[in-house]
């Protein structure tokens, strides 16, 4: 592989990182007082999917998110900086990116029918399948320092 100014492995690391700093800001823009006290961001969700023409995705939300409200706020908001900080750091790399790519997933099928935000959802999905695939926790993270997943 032939690349410019950085080697292959140091290219995903930037990458990964810059996946991962697109996660944290996804966190530090969300209203976390409204999301957990107030409940807004799964309120806003529910009403998404009880529109949703989809019956499994309405179904689903029933009954995994609907019944533990607040639980899904805390989930939702802190998996999103749990996934910017493993994927910056390049901490638990592997575990970051497959489980980054199922939330991606998972918001691309809840608001599949939102323009604005398939493309941001679609393309962070691909970078963390890319990214897992290609091991881009290799360089440049505190997984090479510790000599995990090799």
């Amino acid at each position: 592989m032939q690349t410019i100014w950085l080697g292959g492995a140091e290219w995903l690391a930037v990458l990964r990182i810059g996946l991962g700093l697109w996660w944290l800001e996804s966190w530090r823009h969300k209203d976390r007082k409204a999301w957990c006290a107030r409940g807004t961001g799964i309120a806003w969700a529910a009403d998404v999917a009880a529109k949703h023409r989809w019956r499994t995705v309405r179904r689903g939300f029933d009954a995994v998110v609907k019944p533990y409200p607040k639980t899904m706020a805390y989930v939702v908001v802190y998996a999103e900086l749990a996934l910017g900080l493993g994927l910056v750091l390049g901490f638990l790399t592997p575990v970051a990116l497959a489980c980054g790519a199922l939330l991606n997933l998972l918001y691309l099928v809840l608001m599949i029918h939102d323009w604005a935000e398939q493309g941001q959802n679609g393309m962070m999905a691909l970078i963390s399948l890319v990214g897992l695939f290609a091991m881009c926790g290799q360089v440049w993270s505190v997984d090479a320092a510790l000599g995990l997943f090799r």
